[in-house]
């Protein structure tokens, strides 16, 4: 079973917890999807399976290779198509295996990738964050960038100076949501935060590669003392 899914971002909206408390929550219209391709270690040198988004599509908008492809394996045309990698306990996946939203489970963590918004040409302040000047009157050194090279040596500015320029249209993962809610008939997922992109954007959906652990006061388990705890090693009362 494929351990992903493609999809789009709906919105935010709130949900509330069993305590009542509210949690801030991002919709996706995830799936259904199609598996669109194969590969295995022996041909392809690692275990792998191509994933489409099914939705209308025009047939102009496809490539005669790729709507031969689909013709091929009779898969509905996908304009969305992303690889996502197998592991050993994945089971066997063939060309033509749906893939929906319950491949995932409430409080599973997962990664969510998407093309954040763009914002065009900005300046170092806002795409960097940079303090600037002093905002009071006869400062004269307000939102400018400053002295950016070095004198003599070695007389040029170095590269990765972080100065104004295009910002956003990038692709970006966040990593470790957690799903709060997973509604099969609807193909709805929610997951806890924020995620890239406009509304209505394509995002694609994988397991978490570093879920959090079970540790002292993280992922729910209780918080312990630490100067507790350290008492209780040494011996002391």
């Amino acid at each position: 079973m494929v351990k992903g899914i493609l999809g789009k971002k709906v919105g935010m909206t709130d949900a509330y917890g069993a305590d009542g408390a509210v949690v801030p929550v991002t919709l996706i219209q995830a799936g259904p999807c199609v598996v669109t391709q194969r590969k295995t270690a022996a041909s392809d040198g690692y275990e792998a399976a191509q994933v489409g988004l099914i939705e209308f599509v025009k047939p102009s908008r496809l490539s005669k290779p790729e709507r031969g492809v689909f013709e091929k394996h009779d898969l509905p045309p996908c304009r969305l198509l992303r690889e996502f990698r197998l592991q050993p306990g994945d089971g066997d996946v063939k060309i033509g295996d749906r893939v929906l939203v319950d491949v995932f489970q409430e409080r599973d963590y997962v990664d969510v990738v998407a093309v954040s918004k763009g914002r065009g040409f900005a300046g170092f302040v806002k795409r960097h964050h940079f303090g600037g000047g002093a905002a009071t009157h006869g400062s004269m050194f307000h939102r400018a960038p400053g002295s950016i090279g070095a004198s003599a040596f070695p007389s040029r500015v170095l590269k990765g100076m972080r100065a104004a320029g295009h910002m956003g249209a990038a692709r970006v993962t966040v990593r470790n949501l957690r799903v709060v809610t997973v509604d099969a008939e609807s193909n709805l997922l929610a997951v806890k935060g924020a995620v890239p992109g406009p509304n209505g954007g394509y995002v694609w959906i994988r397991a978490a590669l570093q879920p959090p652990r079970q540790r002292r006061g993280h992922a729910g388990s209780t918080t312990v003392d630490p100067l507790k705890a350290s008492k209780k090693r040494t011996g002391k009362k």
